[in-house]
């Protein structure tokens, strides 16, 4: 039942997703728009409160109590990053807003963009970790919380991964080719609707 409703709720995500920008962009209520995207936590919210309850009735917590808590956190980490993203490009696509912003390729810029990234996937397996913790010590010792700590491990390896890879842009920055660093004039202003972040 468990892994079911994960699927239900990653559904669900995508269906309020595409109604809320319907309504924004297609049909002109922003407000309506608004509401649906903001009914998103509520998905969460059900999960959770599923998982607590078959917890409750003496579930033997298995990995897909983990997969629960690790579903949440990453959506609570991702999930508005992943909204506005959609949203830059529905926005671009059918109402005439501005070109979604690129990351930053060179340099400083880009080990700040990556640093933005790595923190939101960081913040999803702390909140997972937060999560898997918090059933350990619900269940207590008399239940079988093996599955339970091999999930914790693996965000701790996400997070590991990601401190790794946002400070080798930060020790070993990329730098910009000098057949592109001198092809650019030096007193340019950005283009319109550009930004060196997301």
């Amino acid at each position: 039942m468990i892994v079911g409703l994960i699927i239900a709720c990653e559904v669900a995500f995508w269906v309020l997703l595409a109604a809320g920008l319907a309504f924004r962009y297609a049909f002109r209520m922003p407000r309506t728009g608004l509401a649906l995207l903001l009914c998103e936590p509520l998905l969460e919210l059900v999960l959770f409160a599923v998982t607590a309850v078959d917890l409750d009735q003496g579930a033997e917590p298995d990995w897909r109590h983990g997969l629960a808590a690790v579903y949440i956190g990453f959506t609570v980490g991702l999930g508005h990053s992943t909204i506005r993203w959609v949203d830059a490009r529905v926005a671009h696509r059918f109402a005439g807003g501005p070109p979604p912003a690129r990351p930053p390729k060179y340099g400083r810029a880009r080990a700040v963009h990556e640093w933005k990234v790595a923190g939101r996937w960081i913040l999803s397996a702390a909140v997972a970790l937060v999560l898997l913790q918090g059933a350990v010590w619900y269940v207590g010792d008399h239940g079988g919380t093996g599955s339970l700590r091999a999930w914790q491990t693996r965000m701790l390896w996400v997070v590991g991964i990601n401190l790794v890879i946002a400070a080798s842009y930060t020790l070993f920055p990329k730098r910009e080719p000098a057949g592109e660093a001198a092809g650019k004039p030096f007193d340019t202003e950005p283009e319109a609707g550009t930004s060196s972040r997301r």
